[in-house]
């Protein structure tokens, strides 16, 4: 592994504090947040108070009055009540449950501490669910048995044979092409190697940023004029339905190669495999490119914690892929989407046709948010990692986790006991995140409520 077995843990750390850094808050929540409700928001219209069924935000008949009454935060309650009320939902029945309400300890060091740093309650989440699945694996690992490997050798072949007989069976001439050029291949192994985490914490670090740090009412570095001009009208629930995302994809991997243990291609080469079988996986000619001398080996995939045979599915192409959907669909602030339109003239100038294009910005989310997935793809791929139906399985754990990541709010009561019982108080923020677009030659209205960060 060499250097990179200080340069990974450190790229990662860099990126956690960083983020930390980055959307840090500069001032007393409270005064803050005082003065955020101080500012009166405008609004064209007005309508029935509804939920909306996505992003479960709220919006009022009346704005200003809104804004103005409600308390932004438990932590601006002068005498918080005991319980606070979470909806549990399962399917489509739903019920109340009353947890612990830790705002009476938001004047604690530590309480103090994360309403400084929120993003350091963003880097537990990250932890938590990037080492519980690690300890997942490491179970599984620890526990193989020797006809677990046979087991997960008699499913790659069976993937093989699938593949073949769908016709996509292209792994071995995509790996050739890369063999063929050293300098692509190593190229590849490091993208295998040292993109997946990193690159996921960077999005991570990112899309807080935009989605909550430059949405944030209650922090004094933006003014409204800046959240007009730059906030996302996503805000905070899109950040935490992403995240929740990755957390589902994890759990739904750790039960399908737990269940169904597959060996990565790269191990059918295996020599000290002997019989028919050793004969047959050898055959396909498949070679370990990261793993060994000159490889790009990993800290995170070489060790002896390590499961080796939970290759389906491909959590590094269902990571980047659900980062590519969220880059490509990002709610963009109305002036950051306007669209530029061409004009053909026919017919002797009597006919035109007129074509939109979208904004620079849009077209280059677009673009990023294809080629990081492809990029992946190609890079397990090619190293002989995955097969093409673990990037396919790797995708349906994708929109099943898009799918089913509000599941994870059930979750919120427990979370509630934790807090009580280290006596901790979980910032929240006030943000404005809701925006109504105008004629082309007013500035775009912002619907303004109180969104808390959960």
């Amino acid at each position: 592994m060499g250097v990179g077995a200080v340069l990974e843990p450190l790229t990662v750390i860099v990126l956690l504090f960083g983020g930390t850094w980055i959307n840090r808050r500069k001032e007393n929540s409270y005064h803050s947040s005082r003065s955020a409700s101080q500012y009166r928001l405008s609004s064209g219209s007005s309508s029935d108070s509804d939920v909306d069924e996505e992003t479960g935000l709220q919006s009022t008949t009346d704005k200003d009055a809104y804004a103005e009454s409600r308390p932004l935060s438990p932590s601006l309650l002068h005498h918080e009540a005991k319980w606070r009320t979470r909806t549990i939902a399962l399917g489509p029945y739903k019920f109340k449950a009353h947890s612990p309400n830790t705002a009476i300890f938001r004047n604690r060091t530590l309480s103090r501490l994360l309403c400084r740093l929120p993003f350091l309650v963003e880097c537990w989440y990250w932890a938590l669910v990037y080492w519980t699945y690690q300890l997942g694996r490491a179970f599984t690992a620890m526990t193989l048995k020797d006809d677990t490997v046979d087991i997960a050798r008699t499913h790659a072949l069976q993937l093989v044979q699938i593949e073949k007989a769908l016709g996509i069976f292209v792994e071995t001439d995509i790996q050739k092409f890369f063999l063929a050029r050293p300098m692509l291949m190593n190229v590849t192994n490091w993208v295998y190697s040292f993109i997946h985490i990193p690159g996921t914490i960077a999005f991570l670090v990112w899309l807080y940023y935009y989605t909550t740090t430059r949405n944030s009412l209650d922090d004094p570095r933006y003014s409204p004029l800046d959240h007009r001009i730059n906030g996302s009208p996503g805000g905070p629930p899109l950040y935490a339905a992403r995240r929740r995302t990755l957390a589902v994809c994890n759990l739904a991997a750790f039960v399908v190669f737990t269940l169904w243990p597959c060996m990565p291609p790269r191990l059918l080469s295996d020599e000290h495999v002997a019989g028919s079988v050793g004969d047959l996986a050898r055959s396909y000619g498949f070679v370990d490119t990261v793993h060994g001398e000159k490889g790009a080996g990993s800290v995170w995939t070489e060790n002896r914690f390590c499961n080796q045979y939970a290759a389906m599915p491909s959590l590094h192409f269902g990571y980047s892929l659900m980062i590519g959907l969220s880059i490509m669909t990002i709610p963009l602030s109305p002036q950051h989407r306007q669209s530029t339109s061409i004009r053909l003239p026919l017919v002797s100038n009597r006919i035109n046709l007129r074509f939109g294009l979208p904004s620079w910005r849009r077209a280059l989310c677009v673009a990023l948010g294809v080629a990081y997935p492809l990029t992946i793809l190609a890079a397990i791929i090619a190293t002989a990692n995955h097969f093409i139906l673990d990037a396919v399985a790797g995708t349906l754990v994708c929109f099943f986790g898009w799918w089913a990541n509000s599941i994870l709010l059930n979750l919120l009561p427990l979370e509630d006991y934790f807090l009580w019982a280290l006596r901790m108080h979980k910032p929240e923020r006030q943000v404005m995140d809701v925006y109504e677009d105008t004629d082309e030659q007013d500035e775009p209205k912002v619907l303004a409520h109180a969104s808390l960060l959960s």
